[in-house]
């Protein structure tokens, strides 16, 4: 075989993955970890695994990052704008009631209405290893309390009983998915009204159960 044809065999194998940036954006590479991170855990973002993944050579990795380290800080970055800014901007949405802004912050936890479950989970499994992540998902936590702390103030809650107040309904949210906890429904919703009732310390009225309701049926149709 000549040197040409050679050369035009391997151009069409070296094809078949890619050369430069020309197949892949920044955000393929985000994306492929991200589903790495969540599904098999920060171990696993490997540069060799997310190029197969991605069908691309592993050198078209350094058109968009200088190293690992910079794609895992991307992951955070991601982590943080959409749970950590999720939650922020929902305890600040306007609300006529605090059982009205319960109802707003659960749904978007329980609905996953830019808030990620399972991101969330990987990036405190990722913690445990790290003490550089571990740091950020405190500051992450303080941020979040906090918000949901001035939720409780601005519907005329003293400081003290509002951080005690939006932390105990951080944490039982937390803990709930973190115990993984099984029921339906039906079960979950029948106590909708008791949940608010406990958090908010204030009997919800007609309207605002019936807006937790609606949640479900949210659900119900995905």
């Amino acid at each position: 075989m000549s040197a040409a044809k050679s050369a035009i065999n391997a151009q069409k194998r070296e094809g078949k993955r890619g050369r430069g940036p020309g197949r892949t954006t920044r955000e393929d590479w985000v994306e492929a970890a991200f589903e790495t991170l969540v599904s098999k855990g920060e171990e696993s973002v490997k540069i060799l695994n997310l190029a197969d993944n991605l069908g691309t050579t592993r050198s078209s990795f350094y058109w968009f990052f200088k190293n690992r380290n910079e794609l895992l800080e991307s992951l955070l970055d991601r982590w943080q704008e959409t749970n950590t800014n999720a939650i922020i901007q929902t305890a600040a949405a306007p609300a006529e009631s605090i059982n009205l802004a319960i109802v707003n912050i659960s749904r978007m936890w329980i609905a996953e209405q830019g808030f990620d479950t399972r991101l969330d989970f990987a990036i405190r499994d990722w913690a445990r290893r790290s003490t550089a992540v571990s740091r950020a998902v405190e500051i992450s936590d303080a941020a979040r309390i906090a918000a949901i702390d001035g939720m409780f103030q601005r519907h005329g809650y003293a400081s003290d009983e509002a951080e005690v107040r939006a932390r105990v309904f951080y944490y039982t949210q937390v803990g709930y998915e973190a115990m993984g906890i099984k029921e339906s429904l039906d079960d979950r919703f029948s106590r909708a009204a008791n949940y608010m009732f406990c958090l908010s310390g204030q009997v919800p009225s007609e309207q605002e159960i019936q807006a937790i309701l609606d949640v479900r049926k949210q659900l119900e149709l995905g």
